[in-house]
Parts: structure tokens; C-alpha cells; sequence
């Protein structure tokens, strides 16, 4: 048995909570900032939406061969999002609704063979079809914390998190990076991962959840140490290296092309 079961679970879980969520907010929720900038919540619903279709194109070039574009254009998609964020609440949950449903038949009727077809999203690297479902998980775990309506970082499922923190790995910009080693440690204070060599820079540890909410900018740093040689630790604070761009690559570049018994 490959990983698509799994994910496949992964992303329908995390889709229902979701859509739980789009279906509580009302018309001024919508309105309302959400945690990214110059974003409302009807932005990053809008853009949820679309993205939906956008891996539905995707799907379709993996199942026919035929390249089809994730999006028409960087310009196409923005005026997309902008067009559509003051809708009411009840369009932005249908239109979610809709895509999701969309989606789901998509990777339902895809050919088992046809997981293995390269494609690719607005930046390289091109990656297998299998990926896809990663990568729409991850849309809806980091957006659906921007949403700023109850779903936090704590709220992340573990395989989510190791995964996402596998990927940022994978994909780290050392040329970039202010950050020499991150240390992930249990809540019992164990150890359970040492990233090393990542950059010139001081060693920073936490939580795996704590930890991705920083990389990826869903935290200033809470609950995250700074631990600079011969000084003492600190916590969230200002003396905190700014973390490196994060996934500068939507997809690792030696993904196996067929889909594994199990990722990462």
C-alpha cells in the first residue's frame, strides 16, 4: 500500500475542518481582517477556493499529459482573490464547497499509474502528481490558521507538522539562513530531531508545532529558544534570528517519482 490512503484521509479531514470553520463566520467575520497582511478573511478563503481548482488543473495535466497551467498568470491569480474577498459568507462557503467536491472527484478518478506524471505549479521544481496532495494540505493547515477563527498552530495534526518540517528541511535556503542548527524537542523535553549545518547563525529549539509556526510565519517565535553560545536563553523575543524564506521550492527536488509506502 503507497501513502495516497493516507493523504488522501489527511486532506479530507482537513478540508471538513475547514469548511466548519468558513461556515461559522458571518458576513462580517468575512470582512474582518485576517492574520496576513492586507488580507481580510474573504481573501484567504478566495484564494482557498481557487486553489482548489488551480490543483484541479494540475490533476489534469498528470491524468491527460497535456501541460495545463496552475494558474493563468501570477497577475490572473491576484485580481482572482481580489474580485471575490468581499463576497458574502455564504458564497465564499459554497464556492469552498464546490472546489473541494471538484477536487475530491479529481483525485478520486485519477488512474493509479498516472500519480507518477510530473507536473508543476508557478515555480520549479516540477514534482510527481502524488505531491499534489501534500501540497494542498498544506494550503489548508497554514491558511486555515490565517483565518485567525479559533484554528492554531495547536490545532495541526502531528503527521502535518513532521512533514512540513521534513519539507522546510528539505528545501532550506542555507545561503540565507541566520539560523546555524534548530533543535526539535518533545514536550517531555526530549530530543527528537537535530537539524545542524543549516546556515552561519545561533542554535534555536522548540516544539515541532511551535517551531513550524515560526518558519512559516504563523508566529513571532513563542515558545521558541534562542540558544547562543555562552548566553543565557530567550524566549519569543527580539533577539530571535529572522527565520530564512520559507519553502523557497513548493516540492523538494528528489521526490521519488512513485508514490511511497509512507512520506517523509
Amino acid at each position: 500500500m503507497t501513502v495516497l490512503p493516507a493523504l488522501q484521509a489527511e486532506l479530507a479531514s482537513a478540508t471538513n475542518q475547514l469548511l466548519a470553520t468558513a461556515a461559522s463566520l458571518s458576513d462580517a467575520d468575512i470582512a474582518a481582517p485576517s492574520l496576513l497582511p492586507g488580507w481580510t478573511r474573504g481573501h484567504v478563503l478566495a484564494h482557498l477556493a481557487q486553489n482548489a481548482d488551480s490543483h484541479l488543473n494540475l490533476l489534469t495535466w498528470a491524468r491527460t499529459g497535456v501541460k495545463v497551467p496552475q494558474y493563468a498568470s501570477v497577475e490572473a491569480r491576484a485580481a482572482a482573490i481580489e474580485e471575490a474577498a468581499p463576497r458574502p459568507a455564504a458564497r465564499h462557503l459554497a464556492g469552498l464547497e464546490e472546489g473541494a467536491a471538484r477536487l475530491s472527484a479529481a483525485v478520486r478518478d485519477l488512474p493509479p499509474e498516472r500519480w507518477s506524471a510530473p507536473v508543476e505549479g508557478m515555480r520549479p521544481p516540477p514534482h510527481p502528481a502524488w505531491y499534489l496532495l501534500v501540497r494542498r494540505i498544506r494550503e489548508i493547515g497554514l491558511h486555515h490558521v490565517d483565518l485567525a477563527a479559533g484554528y492554531g498552530p495547536a490545532e495541526w495534526p502531528e503527521a502535518f507538522v513532521l512533514r512540513e518540517l521534513h519539507d522546510c528541511r528539505a528545501c532550506w535556503p542555507r545561503d540565507h539562513s541566520a539560523i546555524g542548527e534548530i533543535v526539535l524537542r518533545a514536550a517531555s523535553g526530549e530530543i527528537v530531531d537535530r537539524w545542524p549545518d543549516l546556515g552561519r547563525g545561533p542554535a534555536v529549539e522548540g516544539a515541532p508545532a511551535d517551531m513550524l509556526a515560526w518558519l512559516t510565519g504563523r508566529s513571532s517565535g513563542a515558545r521558541v529558544t534562542l540558544v547562543p553560545v555562552g548566553q543565557p536563553c530567550t524566549s519569543g523575543g527580539p533577539g530571535l534570528p529572522e527565520p530564512p524564506p520559507w519553502l523557497t521550492m513548493p516540492a523538494p527536488a528528489d521526490l521519488p517519482a512513485t508514490p511511497p509506502e509512507g512520506y517523509p
